[in-house]
């Protein structure tokens, strides 16, 4: 019987996104700096027109896709071995209460940087006198 639990580490705000079918190919790196978070994500052999984002209901979602298209050098070709992939790759972050205006995305040599700031929460001091 295994009494340790499976994570030893407190879970965040990233870790909660909605399954993607080949997200593995989508490998990204998050990090929180300066009052904002970044989102550095791997996406060689794409080019900025096959990326998309999108934000709803506190959710940032990522699309990419590639069409296996036949060109004319194709032609005649009898290939061995293909592993490079082609199809619709996609991962979301739940962000939670994010301003959508300001997020920025830059994508160059194969890799997507997007910075989410965080939205400013204005908090109140309240103190409750003690009866």
């Amino acid at each position: 019987m295994d009494l340790m639990p499976r994570k030893f580490y407190l879970d965040d705000i990233f870790d909660d996104f909605m399954p993607a079918k080949k997200e593995r190919n989508m490998k990204c790196d998050i990090y929180e700096k300066d009052g904002d978070y970044h989102i550095e994500m791997d996406v060689p052999g794409f080019k900025k027109e096959d990326i998309s984002l999108e934000v709803n209901d506190g959710y940032l979602t990522i699309k990419a896709e590639k069409n296996n298209e036949v060109k004319e050098e194709d032609e005649g070709k009898n290939y061995i071995r293909r592993e490079r992939s082609y199809g619709k790759y996609e991962r979301s972050f739940y962000l939670g209460d994010l301003d959508e205006d300001k997020v920025e995305a830059e994508f160059k040599n194969g890799m997507l940087e997007i910075t989410v700031p965080k939205k400013d929460i204005q908090t109140t001091k309240k103190t409750i006198e003690i009866k």
